[in-house]
Formats: structure tokens, C-alpha cells, sequence
């Protein structure tokens, strides 16, 4: 009497369906080695009338691949990273490859364990958007580089960390923003948010400094609107930058502490979606209006901004195509370790509406 096979199929019973050894078998369905086309097809054949499921950790362990990207970011429900994250899986996803997802709320403690469970997972390679601010606050990630983990560097790059980095032009984007403002006759712009500092720098090269300690991309932001202000001859003023905490709460108060000055801004550069939530809370509060009392150019486009009263001018950055080319440069480095470290540098746009009034040019 036949008996009647209880469990999973495995490998020893496709490679007898299919009538080729185990070995063959073990080949054809982990993906390795050298398989006749005649033999695989035998193989796959019969894996397909039994219901084989392959054993992805098992496949792993014998071809040291897994299919599985890792990814890192401060805040998923963040939409700037949202955007990278769809990028970034839409690739991976045509490449028949797994995305696996953490967020480390800007925490490096968190980015460390996250680093190490995801090579305890055995991912092929990570893209991470990094909350080190510094080559030493960095060690885990060279650490991981160190193990032969391809690693991208994604919207914040880190000078002199060996790694390739796909970012934005934010010098750039920051300097367009500002020199729109300046041409609509603006001299006294406010600039939220800037480095967190113990006290307000007095000098230029304070704030610079402080700046450069902090995220790439905030420092970046800075240099470009000093640059537009270079560019027109326009004195730095420090009571004009927010040095508090970054939060939208303070982002708030630094406003309504501008607001009260004796030369009080005439338009806002905002840096992050938070400080625009931040800095239309401390114009409702006192009672100003879009554009009649203040101009305002924000970062970070998002649906919601050309929907306000007025719809607000924005620099929209490529987040879908950050994630994209983050992504196709892993592949990339996956296949060839040998090659140099690249930094791929995105251009953002900045969408001119209604926010933005010209006062004509003042002494």
C-alpha cells in the first residue's frame, strides 16, 4: 500500500520527481553552480507539480545571498523619506529583490542596532540616510563597510567615509530660494531653522562652525543662503538665524522673537517642513498675513502647501528618484566592490506660487 507523504516536499523528493540527483536539484533551486538547461527545466518541472517552496534562509546560507536590501532612515512617516523609501522599493522590487525598513527616530543608538540586525539578517547591502553627524560618530557604519556590506549613503552624505552618496544639490537649492526673495526686493531674511547652538553666534565663522558639526544637509542649507547674501552684498545678520532646538514649538518662538525686533524680517526661508508648520503658526499668531506682511519659501514640496491660503512657494526635492539611483548604486556595488566610491548629486526645483511678495528694492 503506497504511502501518503505527510510534511513539505523538499529537495531529495523534487530531485527523485524529476529523476537527477540531489545535487542537481539543490543547484537548479538555490540559484548556484552550473545546471544544464535540459536538467533545470527537468527540475523545475517537477518542483512546480509538487508545490516546492525554496528555503530563502537555507539558499542563503549555501550561495551567500539573499535578495534582501536593508534600509534606514530617521523617520518613515516622514514624507520626504517616504518618497525615497517608494524609490528605493520600486527598484529593488523589479529587481525580484526584498526591501526591509527601519527607523531610527534620529537616534544613533537605534542606527547601531539597526546596522547590526540587519546583517544578522544577511542583507545583500544597506542604504541608510544617517543620523552621525561626524567620521567618528560613524564608526558602525564603517564597521559594517569594514565587513564587506555594501553601504550607500543616501540625502546625507559624510566626507571622507569612503562610501558612495546619492544627495541633492542643497547649497543650491537654498541659494535659488534666497535669491528669489532678494530679487523680489528682500534684504532682511529669516533663516529657521539654523545649528542648535548654547548661545546666539555673534561672529559668521561661529555659526559656520556650529553648522558643520550638525547634519549635511543643514549645514549646506546655511552656506547657500550666505552665499546668496554674499552674492548681493547683503550684511549677515545673526539675530536673523534660529538657534534653538529644532522643533516646530521653537521654530515658533524664534519667530515670534524676530517679530518683535526693532528690524524685523520681511521673509522667511524655511528649511524643513517642521520649521514652515512652525513658522505659520507665529504669522497666524500675530496676526500677519501671506504675502502682504511676510514672504515665505519653504523645503520640502508637499501636497498640502499649494493647497493653503495662499499656496506656499516650495523647493521640491527628486524623493522618488533619490530612492531610485540610492538603490541602482547598491545593485551596482553588490556586483563590483572593486570600483571607487561616487557621490551622485540630484537637482531640486523651486515652485514659485503665491507666497512671495515683491517690495521693491530697500536701501
Amino acid at each position: 500500500m503506497p504511502q501518503t507523504r505527510t510534511g513539505a516536499p523538499t529537495i531529495s523528493d523534487v530531485a527523485k520527481a524529476a529523476g537527477v540527483g540531489r545535487a542537481t536539484a539543490a543547484r537548479t533551486l538555490g540559484g548556484y553552480g552550473y545546471v544544464s538547461p535540459q536538467m533545470q527545466a527537468k527540475v523545475l518541472e517537477a518542483a512546480e507539480d509538487l508545490g516546492y517552496r525554496t528555503n530563502a534562509l537555507a539558499r542563503s546560507m549555501s550561495t551567500g545571498v539573499t535578495h534582501t536590501l536593508g534600509v534606514i532612515v530617521a523617520d518613515v512617516g516622514n514624507s520626504f523619506f517616504s518618497g525615497v523609501l517608494r524609490g528605493i522599493a520600486d527598484t529593488a522590487r523589479m529587481h525580484s529583490i526584498d526591501t526591509l525598513v527601519i527607523s531610527t527616530d534620529e537616534s544613533r543608538e537605534k542606527e547601531i542596532s539597526a546596522i547590526n540586525a540587519l546583517i544578522n539578517k544577511r542583507v545583500d547591502g544597506i542604504i541608510i540616510s544617517t543620523a552621525a553627524r561626524t567620521l567618528a560618530a560613524a564608526e558602525h557604519i564603517a564597521q559594517a563597510r569594514d565587513q564587506g556590506i555594501p553601504v550607500i549613503l543616501v540625502d546625507r552624505a559624510l566626507p571622507g567615509l569612503g562610501l558612495d552618496e546619492v544627495v541633492i544639490d542643497n547649497r543650491a537649492a537654498a541659494r535659488d530660494a534666497i535669491r528669489c526673495l532678494i530679487q523680489a526686493g528682500h534684504r532682511r531674511i529669516a533663516f529657521v531653522w539654523g545649528p542648535p547652538t548654547p548661545s546666539r553666534p555673534t561672529l559668521r565663522r561661529e555659526l559656520v562652525d556650529a553648522a558643520s558639526d550638525n547634519l549635511f544637509t543643514e549645514s549646506e542649507r546655511l552656506e547657500g543662503y550666505l552665499d546668496a547674501l554674499d552674492d548681493e552684498g547683503i550684511p549677515f545678520d545673526p539675530s536673523l538665524i534660529m538657534t534653538s532646538e529644532k522643533t516646530s514649538e521653537h521654530a515658533r518662538e524664534e519667530m515670534l522673537r524676530m517679530f518683535d525686533s526693532p528690524a524685523a524680517p520681511t521673509a522667511v526661508f524655511c528649511t524643513e517642513s517642521d520649521a514652515v508648520i512652525g513658522a505659520l503658526r507665529a504669522i497666524r499668531e500675530r496676526g500677519m498675513r501671506i504675502p502682504e506682511d511676510i514672504s515665505l519659501i519653504g523645503f520640502d514640496d508637499n501636497p498640502w502647501a499649494e493647497v493653503m491660503n495662499p499656496p506656499l512657494s516650495m523647493i521640491a526635492q527628486p524623493m522618488h528618484e533619490l530612492g531610485v539611483q540610492a538603490a541602482r548604486r547598491l545593485l551596482t556595488r553588490i556586483e563590483n566592490t572593486a570600483t571607487a566610491p561616487e557621490r551622485i548629486t540630484l537637482s531640486t526645483e523651486l515652485i514659485c506660487r503665491d507666497s512671495v511678495k515683491s517690495i521693491g528694492s530697500r536701501p
